[in-house]
This record gives structure tokens, sequence and C-alpha cells, in this order.
């Protein structure tokens, strides 16, 4: 080993003394870029703040069907395919068809669910979703839906990411990013979930390159909604305050030594998660709520317990200032035995789904609170059998060229059907609507230009949509 040679070091030392005046600089024109977080010194990345207008939500509510709903089976009713059920889809439509499983002769399956006009706007619902139909005047059906990835983890990464790759922020942090949070005991982006697990995972609701103070908290819908809220035994508040004061103290001057912003992240987390100890409780105790109200959402019926409570969840937490709630559930990826799983995710979800709506309605919190609900894709008009053997084993495989959403709330204009899809629901004939274009009309409705909503990195200022979306006018009240 050479040995030491302390001219280097000085030589070194002398260098960053002499260049710090220039790295200062660039820092600074780094902070005061527009989409730097905040001025430096800032302690709080949660501050609430304002859009780039007035938005008419102030919160989001997004319920997430991962799997793929079957929208020709729920919203948009096709009877021409009873005239083809059975038969092979036309080739020249398969041709232009990307398919993930099915064979290109499958044939055609034709939905058995009845169809009927709700509300003074006639809005047409399956009747699996008597429920959700009850609201059909408020909800807007984007029927024109599609999206670029045809298999699950790509197509909700683009969904909630506005990328198939991994490691782009999530639509709830750019949200928080952009408005904070009106609460100061709860995270301002909150994860629900029920069923067996989403293929994004923790991808629908990462930070990505935002400081990690902007992602998705995932509560649990049994017990205490977060683990670990109460303290050990020989812990008193007063000694956890003066040790949470202890590495305030050192976190702030570690953070004025350095100059990384993320050490803010981490001391607002530690101070968040002190003051969830006594609202986290609280939150998740229901005996404030009515008898009605929980009837209403099917809290006590084992087949809605699970949706039940997290869509009650969501509305108490939107009710204490919390921005962005993502409720997911899982799965409706039916490739096989369409009629029952499909069934099964209704007789779950549709109760709980149409009293939250009434719910937050009548609490006066429905016009600022968007209510988006969908999946990442749809499904094929045409059959897929992968076990002979089974009894009812008809499925229908991914179909990202034209789906169905609806959103309801906060700045939509309800009671309508928004796209159009061909006789058969293979493609879309009007009013197409990309996952960028429904990112940019969510943004809008928050209250922000989704060009200019952006966060440097790695050189360049990236925004949820990228380079694409545009505002879907036609959905706005």
């Amino acid at each position: 080993m050479p040995p030491f040679d302390a001219n280097t070091f000085r030589n070194r030392r002398r260098f960053l003394t002499e260049v710090a005046g220039g790295i200062g600089a660039m820092a600074l024109g780094d902070l005061m870029h527009p989409g730097a977080l905040s001025a430096a010194g800032a302690t709080d990345p949660l501050a609430p703040r304002k859009g780039h207008f007035p938005g008419k939500a102030k919160s989001v509510i997004f319920m997430f069907m991962e799997g793929g709903p079957s929208q020709m089976d729920l919203f948009d009713p096709k009877p021409e395919l009873q005239k083809w059920h059975g038969k092979p889809a036309p080739e020249s439509i398969i041709k232009q068809v990307t398919l993930a499983f099915t064979k290109p002769n499958a044939a055609i399956l034709a939905s058995p669910r009845v169809f009927k006009k709700h509300g003074q706007s006639g809005l047409e619902f399956s009747d699996w979703l008597p429920y959700t139909a009850e609201n059909a005047d408020d909800i807007c059906q984007v029927r024109s839906m599609t999206t670029d990835a045809f298999n699950h983890h790509p197509a909700q990464c683009l969904m909630f990411t506005g990328s198939q790759v991994v490691g782009r922020p999530a639509l709830g942090a750019w949200t928080v990013y952009g408005l904070g949070s009106e609460s100061r005991s709860l995270p301002g982006f909150v994860v629900l979930a029920s069923g067996a697990g989403t293929s994004g995972g923790a991808s629908n609701f990462s930070s990505g390159f935002l400081p990690s103070t902007y992602q998705g908290t995932l509560l649990r819908g049994t017990g205490d909604p977060i683990l670990y809220m109460s303290n050990p035994p020989g812990i008193s508040k007063l000694s956890q305050r003066a040790a949470l004061d202890a590495m305030r103290d050192l976190n702030e001057t570690h953070r004025t030594d350095t100059g990384d912003e993320e050490i803010a992240s981490r001391i607002a987390s530690y101070e968040l998660a002190y003051r969830m100890q006594s609202a986290g409780p609280e939150l998740a105790d229901f005996s404030s709520e009515s008898k009605e109200t929980l009837e209403m959402y099917g809290i006590d019926d084992p087949k809605t317990r699970a949706y039940a409570t997290n869509c009650l969840l969501a509305r108490r937490l939107v009710e204490r200032g919390v921005r962005f709630v993502l409720n997911m559930n899982a799965s409706w990826d039916s490739h096989v035995q369409l009629n029952t799983k499909l069934k099964n995710n209704c007789e779950g979800t549709d109760k709980p789904t149409g009293a939250l709506i009434k719910d937050l309605k009548r609490r006066g919190l429905l016009d600022s609170t968007l209510v988006v609900w969908g999946g990442e894709f749809g499904r094929t008009p045409v059959c897929e059998i992968r076990n002979t053997q089974e009894a009812d084993n008809a499925g229908r495989d991914h179909h990202p060229g034209a789906y169905t959403m609806w959103l309801a709330g906060g700045g939509i204009k309800g009671g309508q059907a928004l796209g159009k899809t061909d006789e058969l629901g293979f493609f879309i004939t009007e009013d197409k609507v990309h996952h960028h274009d429904l990112q940019a009309t969510i943004m809008h409705c928050l209250g922000f230009d989704h060009t200019k909503l952006t966060y440097r990195y790695m050189g360049r200022d990236f925004r949820l949509t990228d380079v694409h979306g545009e505002v879907v006018k036609k959905l706005l009240a």
C-alpha cells in the first residue's frame, strides 16, 4: 500500500473549497427550478399547496379493479354478439387484434347479462350492478378507454405511472406532490387492498424518483390499520417524544450540512408516524357510524365485508383531509369461468361501491371528491377455453384496445356514456380515451395543467403523462 500523501489530501480539500461556490450555485439553480419541491429550508413536504388553477376536486378515490372487468358484461351492451355466439370472429377483425392467450379461431362469446336504463339519464348497467346503477345520474361511463399494454403489470404501470417501465411516480404520489395534504395526522396518499393481490404491487403506489414522503401508505382492512401503532412495553409517550426530538435535531443538522432534501422527507415521516398513533385507531373505529350507514355499505355481510370496510375507510379518509385513496380489489382476471367469477366480484363490490357514492353525496363530499372506477384493460368479445373438462369454463382474454371505466364527482359531468365501440366490441369508433388522457383529465380536475406539473430528474423534467395526453373536455361538468 502506498504511503499516505498529506499534500494530496490538502490539494483535494483545497479544490473542494475553491469550487464550493460553483456547486452551491448549481444547487440553488436546481432548487429554483419550477419543478423543484419547495424552497430551501422547507420542513413539511406535505403542507397544503395550490394547483395551477382552482380545481373542482380536492381529493381522489381510485377504485382499482385489478385484472380487467368485462365491459360487455357490465357497461357496454352488445346485442349483436348474440348473432355471432359460438362462431369464429371474422378473420379481418382477428388480424387487427392483439391476443394474449386466445387462439385466432376462437369463437364469439355473447353476454347472458340483462342491461337496463337507469336514472333520468337512462345510463345502461348490467343486472349484476344494481347498487352502482342507482347512482347513474352521477356517473360518467367512458366506453372508449384504450391502453398500449396487454399484460397486467405493464398495463397497471401505464395506468398509474404513465409508463410501462417500473420506477416512475404513481398517480397518487404526483397528486400529493402537487397539492400536499390537508391531513396532519394521516398520510396524504393511502392504499387499501382486498382480494388476491395485484400484479403491479407496490409499483402502483410508489413515489418513484419523487421523495419518499409521497409514496402510498398501505393500510390493513382488519385490526389496527397500521402495524405497531402502539408503543412497546416500557416506552412512554414522554420518552418517545424525547427520542424523536433528538433524531429530528440530528437529521436537521445533517440536512443543513448535506443539502439532501430527502432528509426532510425522513423528518416528516417520523413526525407523521407519531401523530398517526392517535389518529389511526380512531380512523378504523366505526362505532360513530349509524346502523343505517353500516348496513348500506354491507359491513356485516361476509360477501361484502372486506371491500365495504375499505370503501367506508375511503370516505372517512377523504373526510379527514387525505388527498388520494387507492382502493384496490383483485382479481377480475377471468380467463375461465367468467360467469361464476364475475358474479362473485360484483356481489362483493357493487353494494359498497353504490353506498360510497351515495354517502359522499349526502355528506356534501362528492363535488370535491373525484371517484374513478376501472381496471387496467378490458376483456375480449371472443371466448377463451383453457380446460375443456370443467363446466362453465368459458372466459375472456385481455383486451387493451377498447374497454370501459367510469368516473363521478369532482368536476365530472355525470349521467352520460362517452365514446363508442363497434357492434361486436373489438374497436373504438368514437372518442378514444388513452390512459394518458385519463391522467391528464384527473390532473385537470385537481387544478393542474398536466404539462406543467413536473419534477426534474436526471437532467430533464418528468411529468405523469410523459409527452402525451390531452384533457378529455367532454368528461368535464
